[in-house]
């Protein structure tokens, strides 16, 4: 299924586009994540490469972990979870400007990698975004905490991540999920625009050294946290 879920392409621009599709809610599955780990190396190595984007599906962006692992004991839910966290701090130190198009949905881990990513164009529409975990009597892993303390303005900070509150993409703008919002029909082609224009304008060995200087003891504390 990976296979088809995960599909990368080269844009015009030196653009990047991972697109993510299972035809269903775009969970976050071991193999999902698996070869969002694959797209991510060829990428990195990719001088032609100049910046990356992140798409969904039409109506939904990503619901967050596989729930049918997620429901097989804490072992498992740990696992699943800390590859999801590798994925985020991924994104979040990625050496080239990282645009998502948010085509929907972004629940639980997937607004997550909303808080992981440069810059987020979402959709407008009756789609809910947020950190829902504490309301389904899930706690929140530190860094999805970490993370979200970072992006989140402070005045959302706790109701987002405490009160485990859910806003429509308006909201989550002025939240810090997102930065920009378009019609669901000119996501796609807004998020590769800007990408383009990022990868365009800053200098990619400044921009790594830069990001990796505010990032950097963040991600690498994050990580001694992770299993494996």
């Amino acid at each position: 299924m990976s296979d088809q879920a995960v599909r990368t392409t080269l844009e015009d621009g030196g653009v990047a586009v991972i697109r993510l599709d299972d035809g269903k809610a775009n969970a976050l599955s071991h193999s999902v994540l698996d070869a969002l780990a694959d797209a991510l190396d060829r990428i990195e190595k990719d001088d032609a490469a100049r910046a990356l984007v992140l798409l969904g599906r039409e109506g939904r962006f990503s619901g967050g972990f596989d729930l049918s692992v997620m429901s097989q004991g804490v072992d498992k839910a740990i696992e699943l979870a800390d590859k999801g966290g590798r994925t985020g701090l991924r994104l979040f130190g990625f050496p080239k400007p990282v645009v998502l198009g948010v085509t929907g949905h972004a629940i639980a881990m997937g607004a997550v990698l909303l808080c992981a990513a440069d810059e987020r164009i979402g959709a407008e529409g009756a789609f809910k975004i947020g950190l829902n975990e504490v309301s389904i009597g899930m706690a929140l892993p530190e860094f999805a905490v970490e993370l979200a303390r970072e992006r989140l303005s402070r005045r959302h900070f706790q109701r987002a991540t405490i009160g485990a509150q859910i806003y429509t993409p308006a909201e989550a703008v002025d939240a810090g999920y997102l930065d920009a919002l378009v019609p669901l029909d000119r996501v796609e082609q807004a998020a590769i625009e800007r990408a383009g224009a990022l990868g365009a304008s800053l200098d990619p060995k400044a921009f790594h050294a830069t990001k990796r200087a505010v990032r950097g003891a963040l991600i690498e504390r994050l990580e001694r946290g992770l299993g494996g």
